[in-house]
């Protein structure tokens, strides 16, 4: 017998898994495989159809074919019986025999077909010993890997041995008051050796980057750690020693990284620097966050998949003198906001007055230290469908003409927001070089890494509501350059919400408080 593919085929028509066991075209299988839903009789209770050339020997599995295609002079009851085996073989690899099912355990399938069927003759093989080739388990591996782990673990022993040793010699040498950074350096230079001597006679690698013991901590230790006062040879600058700093080697490496689109942050010389570029820790005794995050599909047809703002108004507390207070906000008219009060708030003060306070005005709100999230008052959430609230829309128009993907692109704020930050991202084919951008409203960078393009605009506002950019690559299918990925913030949000007063619950002057409010982006995709 030749059995010349075994497919997997909805009752629709649709191929989900085929494997062809004889050279055939891509047209002729999907020409055979089209046509078996049309032979196939309601209510007959045959399990084979012919036709003048072949033969289709099938098998019902719930809204699914298990489908032999054979010529027809292969042997039907040897047919029927790979049949059988491969029926049974199909529910080890998939739990859910359906679509779904199928398409996420193709290729488990493909390897068990091959082993079931070889060239298109059955081989007399069982469902164990199917599933033993598919695993290729093997023995002698497993004991490759127990005898190297041994190994590992052997080396990770002598390293502690040898830190041990360190330690007792930077004992003694600290009693004898002599130390200084050229013993320590010929002392770490003779240990590390000894360490590669021990892990090479042991069989193991040696300790490269990727081994557990490159770096030990009580080596590092050792070796960074001064010992004593520095003696005036260890403060002298080392004759013919390493310099540190950027060889040429490293600037030419970084050079290259920029040139594929890594972003190299540059080293700090001076320390006093980085504290000065720091954002300073809030000053201010009560800090009210309104903070909403936006999370938009579109497609690229137009229409809205999913819109959904999720927002939080989070208080900080620097004082605990400062904990007795009550807040008074105001929000918009939007009635498609939902609030949701801590179960600790006062609801039904809340929802008379629209003030923020705790359901006992003699416990005070808990202290904040700056770097700490603080404490989540009020929550809201808005889903909608509607186009028109979404603060930014993508248009991606990709076309072919000759070997070239001619991509039009333009984007259209709306009049809410006034954008900041606005990166476009746009996936690309492999390229070997950069893609050849012709027109652009802002700056654009490629990074080759992620294949990427990055459309960013600085700011989007009433100047500039909309925008445009076009570039063409080698050509390739429109889908390729889905989905785009957006990101942005905005001071405005949507819910309108203001921090109106604070008010104290003791007698004194209403405390000073700053309130920051902002809109970002947590997932936002044109699809």
């Amino acid at each position: 017998m030749v059995v010349l593919a075994a497919s997997i085929v909805s009752k629709s028509g649709k191929v989900l898994v085929s494997r062809q066991f004889v050279d055939m075209t891509r047209i002729r299988i999907e020409g055979l495989l089209a046509a078996f839903p049309k032979l196939v009789g309601v209510g007959k209770q045959h399990t084979f159809v012919e036709t003048e050339n072949v033969r289709y020997v099938y098998q019902p599995m719930d809204a699914l074919y298990l489908l032999l295609v054979t010529n027809k002079q292969s042997n039907i009851v040897e047919d029927l019986e790979t049949l059988r085996l491969l029926s049974k073989i199909v529910p080890e690899y998939c739990p859910a025999v359906d679509e779904e099912g199928i398409c996420q355990s193709g290729f488990e399938l493909i390897f068990a077909f091959d082993e079931v069927i070889c060239l298109g003759h059955k081989e007399n093989v069982t469902i164990s010993q199917v599933k033993q080739y598919c695993e290729m388990e093997s023995h002698e591996e497993n004991l490759h890997k127990l005898l190297r782990q041994s190994k590992i673990d052997d080396t990770k022993d002598v390293m502690k041995r040898k830190a041990s040793e360190i330690d007792k010699s930077k004992l003694e040498k600290g009693r004898g008051g002599a130390g200084g950074f050229g013993s320590i350096q010929s002392i770490s230079s003779r240990i590390e050796s000894s360490i590669m001597d021990s892990s090479i006679s042991s069989g193991g690698g040696g300790i490269g980057s990727g081994s557990p013991f490159g770096s030990s901590p009580d080596l590092e230790s050792f070796i960074n750690k001064p010992k004593g006062r520095p003696t005036a040879s260890a403060t002298a600058p080392p004759k013919g020693g390493m310099q540190l700093g950027k060889t040429q080697r490293t600037s030419k490496f970084l050079e290259s990284l920029k040139a594929e689109g890594e972003v190299i942050v540059e080293d700090v010389k001076q320390s006093g620097a980085v504290s000065k570029s720091a954002a300073p820790p809030p000053t201010d005794p009560i800090t009210l966050n309104i903070e909403e995050k936006l999370n938009v599909i579109l497609k690229r047809e137009g229409g809205v998949s999913n819109f959904d703002v999720q927002g939080t108004l989070i208080l900080q507390i620097l004082n605990q003198e400062d904990g007795l207070i009550q807040a008074q906000i105001e929000s918009g008219t939007n009635s498609a906001i939902h609030f949701k009060t801590h179960p600790n708030i006062n609801k039904e003060l809340f929802s008379n007055e629209n003030i923020l306070g705790l359901k006992d005005p003699n416990r005070p709100f808990p202290i904040c230290p700056p770097g700490d999230a603080g404490v989540s008052l009020l929550r809201w959430r808005m889903q909608s469908t509607d186009e028109s609230l979404v603060p930014l829309t993508i248009n991606c128009w990709p076309s072919v003409s000759g070997g070239d993907s001619y991509v039009s692109m333009e984007y259209e704020a709306s009049t809410m927001f006034d954008l900041h930050n606005v990166v476009i991202s746009v996936p690309l084919p492999a390229l070997r070089d950069t893609p050849n951008v012709s027109q652009v409203d802002g700056d654009w960078r490629y990074n080759s890494r992620s294949s990427m393009l990055e459309w960013s605009i600085l700011l989007i506002d009433s100047s500039n509501r909309s925008g445009s950019m076009e570039f063409v690559v080698p050509a390739v299918d429109a889908s390729v350059f889905f989905p785009i990925s957006v990101r942005f913030t905005a001071t405005k949000t949507f819910s309108d919400l203001k921090v109106v007063n604070v008010l104290p619950l003791r007698d004194g002057p209403p405390p000073k408080f700053a309130q920051r409010t902002q809109l970002v982006t947590d997932h936002y995709q044109v699809v």
